[in-house]
């Protein structure tokens, strides 16, 4: 279990393919928390630290399931990541309760400057939108961030004319702009994203009552 709350930023210094993806992540933070078998939170995905280097390197082991459900696929040498180690009973909950467990990618649509911080949108498939709502949280890359607001299909995106998509917003300061890979994140790029595990659950609960 993590909070969404990146503490430090890693580079990625080994990809190697053995039928799964072998990956070795350097963080930035030399007092990042390391231990074998520890689990990380990777750019949103939680995955298993399988041995640590002598300079503070950690290797992951990532399966096809993961590329598939993800955006790890398409993660290269020399990458930037966001992690956080997992949360230990009484750690401050500064974000809110996030699995780890992705439940799908999210594209970005747009991005426009609100004062010194930004407004990203986000377009996400119909059946991960019905888990979003406005002042919900969403993890994106492992970044736990509040949606502003929620549009549906058929509606205006920019103030122009209808959108057949379907997407969300959230509003980036310039603290997590620079303290995660949000500063080099561009429009048409992908991100994982994990949706509030309550609104999961009242989701599964009201299909039930149905």
């Amino acid at each position: 279990m993590f909070t969404g709350l990146i503490t430090s930023l890693g580079t990625i210094r080994h990809r190697e393919e053995r039928g799964d993806l072998l990956l070795e992540i350097h963080p930035d933070a030399r007092d990042f928390p390391l231990a074998p078998g520890a689990s990380i939170a990777c750019n949103g995905i939680c995955l298993t630290v399988t041995s640590i280097t002598d300079d503070h390197a950690f290797t992951v082991t990532l399966s096809a399931e993961t590329l598939r459900c993800t955006t790890a696929g398409q993660w290269l040498t020399g990458m930037r990541l966001n992690l956080e180690p997992s949360l230990k009973v009484g750690d401050a909950l500064g974000g809110h309760f996030v699995s780890g467990h992705v439940d799908g990618v999210a594209r970005v649509v747009a991005k426009t400057p609100s004062g010194d911080s930004t407004v990203w949108v986000f377009e996400a498939a119909s059946e991960l939108m019905r888990f979003i709502a406005p002042k919900g949280s969403v993890a994106l890359n492992g970044v736990s961030l509040t949606v502003n607001a929620v549009n549906g299909a058929g509606e205006s995106r920019n103030g122009g004319g209808s959108d057949p998509s379907e997407y969300f917003t959230v509003n980036i300061i310039p603290h997590t702009a620079t303290a995660t890979t949000f500063g080099a994140l561009s429009v048409g790029d992908t991100v994982n994203l994990e949706v509030d595990l309550l609104a999961r659950y009242v989701a599964r609960m009201n299909e039930h009552r149905a």
